[in-house]
Protein backbone atom coordinates (compact mmCIF):
# COMPACT_ATOMS: atom_id res chain seq x y z
CA UNK A 1 0.00 0.00 0.00
CA UNK A 2 1.24 3.56 -1.07
CA UNK A 3 1.86 5.32 2.36
CA UNK A 4 1.05 9.17 2.63
CA UNK A 5 3.27 11.36 1.00
CA UNK A 6 1.43 15.10 2.19
CA UNK A 7 4.35 17.17 3.67
CA UNK A 8 7.11 14.91 3.62
CA UNK A 9 10.74 14.62 2.74
CA UNK A 10 10.45 11.83 0.09
CA UNK A 11 13.99 10.15 -1.22
CA UNK A 12 14.31 7.76 -4.36
CA UNK A 13 16.14 4.68 -3.01
CA UNK A 14 18.02 2.48 -5.32
CA UNK A 15 20.62 -0.10 -4.67
CA UNK A 16 24.20 2.03 -4.36
CA UNK A 17 26.15 3.47 -0.74
CA UNK A 18 25.74 6.39 -2.62
CA UNK A 19 21.91 6.47 -2.33
CA UNK A 20 22.54 5.57 1.67
CA UNK A 21 24.18 8.68 2.06
CA UNK A 22 20.95 10.73 0.13
CA UNK A 23 19.26 9.47 3.00
CA UNK A 24 21.19 10.19 6.05
CA UNK A 25 21.22 13.90 3.86
CA UNK A 26 17.30 14.18 3.53
CA UNK A 27 16.54 12.35 6.67
CA UNK A 28 18.92 15.37 8.35
CA UNK A 29 16.25 17.87 6.48
CA UNK A 30 13.55 15.92 7.44
CA UNK A 31 14.79 16.54 11.25
CA UNK A 32 15.26 20.06 10.95
CA UNK A 33 12.07 20.89 9.66
CA UNK A 34 9.53 18.89 11.43
CA UNK A 35 8.99 16.41 8.55
CA UNK A 36 8.42 12.90 8.28
CA UNK A 37 11.06 10.83 5.88
CA UNK A 38 9.35 8.68 2.98
CA UNK A 39 11.11 6.21 1.58
CA UNK A 40 10.60 5.39 -2.19
CA UNK A 41 11.96 2.67 -4.03
CA UNK A 42 10.74 1.62 -8.03
CA UNK A 43 10.65 -1.48 -8.69
CA UNK A 44 10.90 -3.09 -12.10
CA UNK A 45 8.42 -5.82 -12.64
CA UNK A 46 9.55 -6.41 -15.89
CA UNK A 47 12.75 -7.29 -14.52
CA UNK A 48 11.26 -9.37 -11.91
CA UNK A 49 9.14 -11.77 -14.19
CA UNK A 50 12.34 -12.92 -15.67
CA UNK A 51 13.64 -14.21 -12.32
CA UNK A 52 13.56 -17.56 -11.54
CA UNK A 53 11.33 -16.66 -8.86
CA UNK A 54 9.40 -13.32 -8.48
CA UNK A 55 9.40 -13.14 -4.79
CA UNK A 56 13.30 -13.09 -4.86
CA UNK A 57 13.41 -9.25 -6.51
CA UNK A 58 10.80 -8.27 -4.37
CA UNK A 59 11.90 -9.34 -1.30
CA UNK A 60 15.41 -7.23 -2.23
CA UNK A 61 13.50 -4.56 -2.88
CA UNK A 62 12.13 -4.66 0.70
CA UNK A 63 15.65 -5.69 2.10
CA UNK A 64 16.88 -2.36 0.32
CA UNK A 65 14.02 -0.07 2.03
CA UNK A 66 14.73 -2.09 5.63
CA UNK A 67 18.61 -0.81 5.47
CA UNK A 68 17.60 2.83 3.90
CA UNK A 69 15.19 2.98 7.15
CA UNK A 70 17.73 1.85 9.91
CA UNK A 71 20.18 4.57 8.44
CA UNK A 72 17.70 6.85 9.33
CA UNK A 73 17.58 6.06 11.96
CA UNK A 74 20.49 5.85 12.95
CA UNK A 75 21.49 9.75 11.97
CA UNK A 76 17.68 11.32 13.00
CA UNK A 77 16.18 8.60 15.40
CA UNK A 78 12.94 10.64 16.21
CA UNK A 79 12.20 11.75 12.38
CA UNK A 80 9.06 9.21 11.80
CA UNK A 81 10.19 6.91 8.25
CA UNK A 82 7.57 5.40 5.83
CA UNK A 83 8.33 3.16 3.12
CA UNK A 84 6.43 2.98 -0.35
CA UNK A 85 7.62 0.28 -3.41
CA UNK A 86 6.19 1.45 -6.55
CA UNK A 87 6.70 0.00 -10.13
CA UNK A 88 8.21 2.12 -13.12
CA UNK A 89 10.20 4.86 -13.23
CA UNK A 90 11.91 6.40 -10.11
CA UNK A 91 11.58 9.32 -11.89
CA UNK A 92 7.86 9.60 -12.67
CA UNK A 93 7.29 8.49 -9.10
CA UNK A 94 9.25 11.37 -7.57
CA UNK A 95 7.56 13.58 -9.66
CA UNK A 96 3.98 12.49 -8.48
CA UNK A 97 5.36 12.61 -4.86
CA UNK A 98 6.42 16.10 -5.57
CA UNK A 99 2.80 17.43 -5.58
CA UNK A 100 2.28 16.88 -1.83
CA UNK A 101 5.60 16.48 -0.51
CA UNK A 102 7.82 18.95 1.39
CA UNK A 103 11.11 18.05 -0.71
CA UNK A 104 12.18 15.02 -2.86
CA UNK A 105 15.86 13.65 -2.74
CA UNK A 106 17.69 11.73 -5.28
CA UNK A 107 21.06 10.68 -5.89
CA UNK A 108 23.25 12.02 -8.89
CA UNK A 109 24.23 8.91 -10.42
CA UNK A 110 27.80 9.88 -10.35
CA UNK A 111 27.14 12.90 -12.25
CA UNK A 112 29.47 15.46 -10.28
CA UNK A 113 32.65 13.51 -11.18
CA UNK A 114 31.16 13.08 -15.00
CA UNK A 115 32.94 16.06 -16.76
CA UNK A 116 31.32 17.33 -19.89
CA UNK A 117 29.04 14.00 -20.10
CA UNK A 118 26.18 14.74 -18.10
CA UNK A 119 22.88 13.75 -20.39
CA UNK A 120 20.01 16.23 -20.38
CA UNK A 121 17.84 13.21 -19.65
CA UNK A 122 19.92 12.18 -16.02
CA UNK A 123 17.08 11.38 -13.85
CA UNK A 124 18.64 14.29 -11.20
CA UNK A 125 18.18 16.69 -13.75
CA UNK A 126 14.46 15.75 -15.00
CA UNK A 127 13.60 15.22 -11.60
CA UNK A 128 15.33 18.88 -10.74
CA UNK A 129 13.35 20.85 -13.68
CA UNK A 130 9.99 18.79 -13.24
CA UNK A 131 9.19 18.60 -9.58
CA UNK A 132 6.43 20.54 -7.82
CA UNK A 133 8.29 20.88 -5.10
CA UNK A 134 12.33 22.17 -3.37
CA UNK A 135 14.29 19.12 -4.92
CA UNK A 136 17.66 18.03 -3.32
CA UNK A 137 20.20 15.90 -4.88
CA UNK A 138 22.80 14.24 -3.30
CA UNK A 139 26.06 13.59 -3.46
CA UNK A 140 28.31 10.28 -2.52
CA UNK A 141 30.62 11.42 -0.19
CA UNK A 142 29.34 13.37 3.25
CA UNK A 143 29.45 16.94 2.81
CA UNK A 144 32.31 19.26 4.82
CA UNK A 145 31.01 21.59 7.43
CA UNK A 146 30.89 24.72 5.75
CA UNK A 147 27.75 27.52 5.31
CA UNK A 148 24.64 27.03 3.87
CA UNK A 149 25.42 28.53 0.17
CA UNK A 150 22.97 30.27 -2.10
CA UNK A 151 23.28 32.54 -5.27
CA UNK A 152 21.31 35.41 -5.29
CA UNK A 153 20.73 37.36 -8.82
CA UNK A 154 18.26 39.59 -8.09
CA UNK A 155 15.20 37.47 -10.13
CA UNK A 156 11.70 36.22 -8.01
CA UNK A 157 13.34 32.73 -8.17
CA UNK A 158 16.62 33.58 -6.43
CA UNK A 159 14.79 35.54 -3.92
CA UNK A 160 12.64 32.75 -3.06
CA UNK A 161 15.62 30.51 -2.92
CA UNK A 162 17.21 33.56 -0.44
CA UNK A 163 13.97 32.94 1.99
CA UNK A 164 14.46 29.37 1.54
CA UNK A 165 17.99 28.93 2.32
CA UNK A 166 17.78 31.26 5.75
CA UNK A 167 14.72 29.32 6.84
CA UNK A 168 17.44 26.33 6.28
CA UNK A 169 20.37 27.24 7.99
CA UNK A 170 18.28 28.93 11.22
CA UNK A 171 16.98 25.04 11.47
CA UNK A 172 20.11 23.69 11.41
CA UNK A 173 21.86 26.31 13.18
CA UNK A 174 24.13 26.98 9.94
CA UNK A 175 25.66 30.00 8.81
CA UNK A 176 24.61 31.72 5.44
CA UNK A 177 26.89 32.71 2.40
CA UNK A 178 25.07 34.76 0.19
CA UNK A 179 27.22 35.60 -3.28
CA UNK A 180 26.19 37.45 -6.12
CA UNK A 181 28.25 36.92 -9.39
CA UNK A 182 28.50 39.69 -11.79
CA UNK A 183 29.74 38.90 -15.46
CA UNK A 184 33.45 40.50 -16.39
CA UNK A 185 32.23 43.80 -18.55
CA UNK A 186 28.55 44.19 -17.91
CA UNK A 187 27.41 46.92 -16.10
CA UNK A 188 26.68 46.26 -12.20
CA UNK A 189 23.70 48.57 -11.84
CA UNK A 190 22.62 46.87 -8.51
CA UNK A 191 25.37 47.12 -6.31
CA UNK A 192 23.26 47.08 -3.75
CA UNK A 193 21.08 44.16 -5.01
CA UNK A 194 22.29 41.62 -2.76
CA UNK A 195 22.73 43.20 0.90
CA UNK A 196 19.34 44.63 0.32
CA UNK A 197 17.84 40.93 -0.85
CA UNK A 198 19.62 40.03 2.41
CA UNK A 199 18.88 42.25 4.78
CA UNK A 200 15.14 41.79 3.78
CA UNK A 201 14.83 38.04 4.22
CA UNK A 202 17.38 38.59 7.70
CA UNK A 203 14.64 39.83 9.56
CA UNK A 204 12.98 36.94 9.90
CA UNK A 205 16.01 35.51 10.67
CA UNK A 206 18.17 37.44 12.93
CA UNK A 207 20.11 34.52 14.34
CA UNK A 208 21.18 33.53 11.13
CA UNK A 209 25.50 34.55 10.81
CA UNK A 210 25.31 35.58 7.11
CA UNK A 211 28.10 36.56 4.62
CA UNK A 212 27.82 38.16 1.43
CA UNK A 213 30.70 38.60 -1.06
CA UNK A 214 29.70 40.06 -4.74
CA UNK A 215 31.73 38.87 -7.17
CA UNK A 216 33.52 39.14 -10.63
CA UNK A 217 33.64 36.30 -13.00
CA UNK A 218 31.63 33.68 -14.93
CA UNK A 219 28.60 32.50 -12.67
CA UNK A 220 29.11 28.48 -13.51
CA UNK A 221 32.54 28.69 -12.24
CA UNK A 222 32.18 30.84 -9.31
CA UNK A 223 29.43 28.88 -7.98
CA UNK A 224 30.74 25.80 -8.33
CA UNK A 225 34.09 27.56 -6.80
CA UNK A 226 32.16 28.09 -3.78
CA UNK A 227 30.29 24.88 -3.13
CA UNK A 228 33.39 23.24 -2.80
CA UNK A 229 33.69 24.53 0.65
CA UNK A 230 29.61 24.61 1.51
CA UNK A 231 27.61 22.27 3.35
CA UNK A 232 24.77 22.68 0.53
CA UNK A 233 24.11 24.89 -1.99
CA UNK A 234 20.90 26.35 -2.97
CA UNK A 235 19.89 27.71 -6.37
CA UNK A 236 16.21 29.13 -7.65
CA UNK A 237 15.30 26.59 -10.77
CA UNK A 238 14.81 30.35 -13.25
CA UNK A 239 11.90 28.29 -14.91
CA UNK A 240 9.95 30.65 -17.22
CA UNK A 241 6.93 29.96 -15.00
CA UNK A 242 6.42 31.12 -11.51
CA UNK A 243 6.76 27.37 -10.06
CA UNK A 244 7.33 25.26 -12.51
CA UNK A 245 9.76 25.01 -15.82
CA UNK A 246 13.41 24.19 -17.28
CA UNK A 247 16.44 24.75 -15.19
CA UNK A 248 18.89 28.05 -15.48
CA UNK A 249 22.35 27.26 -16.48
CA UNK A 250 23.83 27.89 -13.12
CA UNK A 251 21.22 25.60 -11.53
CA UNK A 252 22.39 22.91 -14.12
CA UNK A 253 26.03 23.33 -13.55
CA UNK A 254 25.73 23.69 -9.93
CA UNK A 255 23.48 19.81 -10.56
CA UNK A 256 26.79 18.80 -13.16
CA UNK A 257 29.37 19.99 -10.93
CA UNK A 258 29.05 21.00 -7.21
CA UNK A 259 30.57 18.49 -4.90
CA UNK A 260 28.39 19.35 -1.93
CA UNK A 261 24.89 18.75 -2.20
CA UNK A 262 22.22 20.82 -4.16
CA UNK A 263 18.47 22.02 -3.69
CA UNK A 264 17.08 23.05 -6.71
CA UNK A 265 14.16 25.51 -4.64
CA UNK A 266 10.87 25.32 -6.80
CA UNK A 267 7.44 24.75 -6.46
CA UNK A 268 7.24 27.57 -3.37
CA UNK A 269 4.84 30.43 -3.19
CA UNK A 270 6.62 33.53 -2.91
CA UNK A 271 4.32 34.69 0.24
CA UNK A 272 5.64 31.84 2.58
CA UNK A 273 9.03 31.29 1.45
CA UNK A 274 10.57 29.00 4.68
CA UNK A 275 7.79 26.84 3.76
CA UNK A 276 7.65 25.56 7.77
Amino acid sequence: MAAPTHGAVVVGVGGSEEDLQVVREAAGVAAAHGRPLHLLHAFNWAAALEAPYVSGPRAAAEELLERAGQVAGEVEPAVPVSVEIVEGSSVDALIRASDSAFLVALGDGGMANCGDCVPADAPAVQLAARAGCPVLVGRPEPPPPGPVLVGVDGSPSADTALGFAFDHAARRGLRLLAVRVVEPGRPDGGADLLEQAVARCARDHPGVPTECHTIVGDPDTVMVEQSRSAQVSLVGARGDEPWRGMLGEVSQSLLYHSPAPVIVVRGIDPQSEGRA
